[in-house]
């Protein structure tokens, strides 16, 4: 009673002030986007590690401890002799955002000649051709430099192909690839250009390119969503109502954030995306219950008030089932988990607000537009739906059955990747990649950090690094400088790259691949190998920080999965007091869910590992919707009818509804794979888009069945099912009666 009476006042003072309503909703989004370009985006997976992951504890304590930074860049430039090249790497310093260079001569005297030195060594930082060569730096660069610092020195390393004199940090001349004689050699010959790769390089190509897929993605969304909202709807601006609702309470989530401070790339590309596709049903199901009233008020706001009454309950069963899901991601060990949940939960309450508090009083002020502009329906009744579904249905419930158990143990042995950059040869990232690969081989590092204090042990460790498999050199003041020459005696830059106060660093170069079974078995042989030496270390590095990423795979999918699935069974156990029916629901999505994601195994595809994780429960959390209002119609309409008729009336009802949201939802994951370059992203929407229509399959095909033949137990385990009764008093499912 209470609630009713709050509910009516709360109806009646938006429907009062709606003028107020708009105008505060309005400032609220101004404000808010004023302060969309005061949050971080946060590109540093390594942040989002665990604290006690061994890579989280290295690059904290290299971090605080230690003078010079570990590298995150690699500098090749070609036709530079040993001097040139030192002069090269005075130039690279002077570059803003360039906290430190590594070159040859910080771990060998490079007035000796290089071919009475170890070969090893000397390969890892300069080939020699003739007079001149192609020298290899390791450069830091600063956290949030990254983009303005890789475009400066791109800048310069091209000056320098093309002729110029080095002269300061920017010795700049035409961005173009140079061959062995000078001459501009054709566009993507890799072979000769001077290149820049290494985290620094990724973060700055994600960087670069974040906000124009973003920008990409909404511009292939937004035209799709208006062109699908157009056929369903009876009015030209009823779309515009739609899409104004949910992105001011984009905007809202989008500027709040900077009480965070930051978000992650991955947040910041999907987030506004998803809340999109997925709030978008509210303002359906609110304007389509206010379409229905005005045939039978007498006026507009009347029609709003018994709308905003007979809808609020489907439209908070919805959030909140799509809330506790994608709360469920802020139980994952990996942080973007929580950045992206946290994210998402937020907006799903913004967009319930605005949807139920913004869009009426925007709909009523703006409700003779939407009757001048008001058009015939195209889109089709489809209340005949079922006249085509049904011939499926036992067909969908006995394939269904056939491929659940693989499809479960198929998605649960995915080959998984962590990268979220990868190189695309078309581009200039792409090439300076392979470019490097092709002259020095595989960039690769990985940095031990042992106790100081131990010479014997450090050079003991040095030695035995050198001889595993796939490490082509070890750099450590033990095996460059030599544990016999007092720190005193050496330049305090050169004992700033190898110790600090506590630690000693030493980095070992791989040519494995930055992810793969070798490079992780690597990383697993160093450790063990420091382990022998040391009760204490860490290690660091891209591989090794991949790997930790590797280990927590595992637990987060099982741990979020049940998790989502636990606080989505309460949510429609109170929804509907049946022991039953969340049963039923949870089995249609997750059955589409396991069968989305055993596709790429059983291609013999690998998957990015947080397109995976996320999946899980944004799949789960966007459609049970579905079967949220399809069992809501299912429910009102058995009661006055048997169960094959209820399935045949609530599909002809809610069809065009599933298939507009549908549809949305699949072209928001679709737009995301064909605009992104990141990796994480783009697997993420292919999921999500592909997603999205076995779901709708599910829903619409394989749902039906299941109320119609569990029809019995439903009803036995359903709190006052009050379910139709024949002339004789029997429960009737169609066809067929069962005694109660």
């Amino acid at each position: 009673m209470l609630y009713n009476e709050g509910m009516d006042k709360l109806i009646g003072g938006i429907i009062r002030h709606r003028k107020a309503v708009i105008v505060a909703f309005l400032v609220l989004a101004a404000a808010s986007a004023c302060c969309i370009p005061f949050v971080k985006t946060n590109y540093n997976m390594v942040s989002y590690l665990p604290s006690t992951a061994q890579s989280t504890t290295a690059v904290s304590i290299m971090e605080e401890q230690f003078d010079e930074p570990m590298p995150n860049a690699n500098v090749m430039v070609h036709g530079v002799s040993v001097p040139e090249a030192l002069e090269v790497k005075k130039a690279l310093e002077a570059v803003d955002g360039v906290e430190s260079v590594m070159w040859l001569d910080d771990v060998a005297d490079v007035t000796v000649p290089l071919e009475v030195q170890d070969s090893s060594l000397v390969d890892t930082y300069y080939h020699r051709d003739g007079a001149s060569g192609t020298a290899l730096y390791q450069v830091s660069v600063a956290d949030a430099m990254e983009g303005p610092a890789v475009a400066d020195i791109r800048a310069l390393i091209d000056g320098i192909a093309a002729g110029g004199a080095v002269e300061g940090p920017l010795a700049t001349g035409p961005s173009h690839v140079v061959s062995a004689d000078g001459e501009a050699a054709p566009d993507g010959a890799p072979s000769r250009q001077n290149a820049v790769s290494g985290e620094a390089s990724d973060t700055a190509q994600m960087q670069a390119s974040t906000v124009e897929e973003v920008l990409g993605a909404v511009a292939i969304i937004v035209p799709v969503i208006l062109l699908l909202l157009v056929v369903s709807t009876m009015s030209w601006i009823e779309p515009v109502l739609f899409v104004a609702a949910i992105g001011v309470s984009i905007l809202m989530n989008m500027g709040t954030n900077i009480f965070f401070g930051e978000v992650s790339f991955i947040t910041y590309s999907v987030s506004p995306i998803l809340q999109l596709a997925v709030s978008l049903d509210y303002a359906i199901f609110l304007l389509h219950a206010f379409g229905r009233e005005r045939l039978r008020a007498k006026d507009a706001p009347a029609a709003m008030a018994v709308a905003m009454r007979r809808s609020v309950t489907t439209i908070l069963a919805s959030a909140v089932t799509t809330l506790f899901g994608f709360a469920a991601l802020a139980f994952m060990q990996f942080g973007i988990g929580a950045d992206l949940g946290v994210n998402l939960v937020k907006g799903i309450l913004l967009s319930l607000v605005t949807v139920v508090v913004f869009l009426p009083a925007l709909t009523l002020g703006l409700c003779g537009l939407i009757d001048r502009t008001a058009h015939r329906r195209f889109m089709p009744s489809f209340r005949k739906a079922d006249a085509v579904l049904s011939k499926v249905r036992v067909p969908a419930l006995v394939l269904v059955a056939l491929l659940v158990v693989p499809a479960f143990l198929g998605q649960a042995q995915n080959v998984f990747t962590y990268q979220n950059n990868a190189p695309e040869s078309e581009m200039r990232y792409g090439q300076d990649v392979m470019a490097i690969q092709d002259e020095f081989g595989q960039q690769n590092a990985v940095a031990v950090l042992v106790p100081r204090g131990e010479p014997a042990q450090e050079a003991a460790l040095s030695r035995e690094l050198e001889t595993l498999d796939n490490v082509k050199s070890v750099v450590s003041y033990a095996a460059s400088v030599g544990p016999e020459v007092p720190v005193e005696y050496v330049d305090a830059d050169v004992v700033g790259q190898f110790y600090s106060d506590d630690w000693a660093r030493i980095v070992a170069y791989v040519d494995t691949d930055t992810e793969s079974e070798e490079a992780f078995a690597t990383v697993q042989a160093i450790q063990d190998a420091a382990a022998r030496h040391y009760d204490a270390y860490y290690t660091a590095g891209q591989s090794a920080n991949l790997y930790d990423m590797s280990k927590i795979v595992a637990v987060d999918n099982v741990r979020v999965s049940l998790i989502a699935v636990a606080a989505i069974f309460l949510v429609l156990l109170v929804t509907f007091r049946s022991l039953s029916l969340p049963f039923v629901l949870l089995l249609t999505i997750e059955a589409g869910i396991w069968i989305n994601l055993s596709i790429p195994y059983f291609m013999g595809e690998d998957m990015n590992f947080i397109g995976y994780l996320v999946i899980n429960t944004v799949q789960l959390g966007a459609t049970i919707d579905y079967g949220i209002l399809l069992t809501t119609h299912y429910l009102r309409n058995r009661k006055e009818c048997p169960a094959r008729e209820a399935v045949r009336r609530s599909l002809g009802e809610t069809f065009p509804s599933l298939l507009v949201s549908a549809g949305i939802l699949a072209t928001a994951g679709f737009a995301l794979d064909v605009t992104s370059t990141l990796t994480a992203v783009q697997v993420l929407g292919l999921l999500l888009g592909r997603g999205a229509l076995i779901s709708l399959v599910m829903v619409t095909c394989f749902l039906p069945g299941l109320l119609i033949y569990l029809d019995g137990l439903i009803r036995k385990t359903t709190r006052r099912a009050g379910f139709f009764r024949g002339a004789d008093g029997a429960i009737s499912i169609g066809g067929t009666h069962g005694k109660q």
